[in-house]
C-alpha cells in the first residue's frame, strides 16, 4: 500500500500567503515610520546645533566689535533681521566687515575683507555662509533687539551709537507645524570696545 504525504490545500496556502503578506506589510510600515520619525529628530537636532554654534560665534564677534581699518564706527547698520559691524574675527590685525542676517528661513553670515591702500570694503567681495537653516522667526519675532546703556530697548535705528547691548533671538524648527515644537535660542552681546574708543 502506497502512502501519500498530505500537503497544504489551496485554501490553506492562500491563507498562509495572506497572513505572511500582512505581517511583512506591518513590519515594513513600522520600519518606515521609525526612520521617518528619527530622520526628523536628527534634522531638528542638526538645525538646533547649527543655530546654537552660529549664535555663539556671532556673540563672540559682536563683543569684539571695533573701529574699521578705515576708521568707521564699529556698528554699520542695524535692523530687526540684520546686524552689520566691524570686528577682527580671525585675529590677524585686519578688521573685517561682518553682516549677520535672516534670508527667508536661513540665518546667514556675510564677511568682507578690506583691500587696497587705503583699505576699502567692497560689497562685491562679500563671502556669505549659511549658519542655520529652518529659522522660523516671523515679522513680529525679531532676530535682533537693541538696548542702550540704561537697558531701554531702542526702536529708532537711525543712531547706531546709542546701541550698547544686542539680544539675538532665533526660533528653529526643521518642519514647521510638526512636533516637537519650535526651539527658541537667544543670547546677549555687549559691545565691549566702544567706551574706550569714544
Amino acid at each position: 500500500m502506497i502512502k501519500y504525504a498530505r500537503g497544504f490545500t489551496i485554501i490553506e496556502t492562500i491563507v498562509t500567503i495572506v497572513i505572511f503578506t500582512m505581517m511583512i506589510a506591518v513590519v515594513s510600515f513600522s520600519i518606515a515610520y521609525f526612520y521617518r520619525a528619527n530622520s526628523y529628530v536628527i534634522e531638528q537636532s542638526y538645525a538646533i546645533n547649527s543655530a546654537r554654534l552660529g549664535i555663539e560665534t556671532m556673540v563672540r564677534e559682536i563683543r569684539e566689535a571695533t573701529y574699521s581699518d578705515t576708521g568707521a564706527y564699529p556698528v554699520v547698520a542695524v535692523s530687526e533681521t540684520s546686524f552689520e559691524f566691524y570686528s577682527d574675527i580671525d585675529r590677524d590685525n585686519n578688521i573685517e566687515k561682518i553682516r549677520y542676517f535672516l534670508d527667508g528661513n536661513n540665518f546667514k553670515k556675510g564677511e568682507i575683507q578690506a583691500t587696497g591702500n587705503p583699505p576699502v570694503y567692497q560689497p562685491g567681495d562679500e563671502t556669505i555662509n549659511i549658519l542655520s537653516e529652518y529659522v522660523r522667526n516671523t515679522a513680529v519675532q525679531s532676530v535682533f533687539m537693541y538696548y542702550d546703556e540704561s537697558g531701554a530697548e531702542i526702536s529708532d535705528f537711525t543712531n547706531v551709537a546709542d546701541i550698547s547691548l544686542i539680544k539675538v533671538h532665533l526660533i528653529v524648527n526643521a518642519i514647521e507645524g510638526r512636533a516637537p515644537d519650535e526651539f527658541t535660542l537667544y543670547s546677549f552681546a555687549q559691545l565691549r570696545n566702544l567706551k574706550s574708543n569714544l
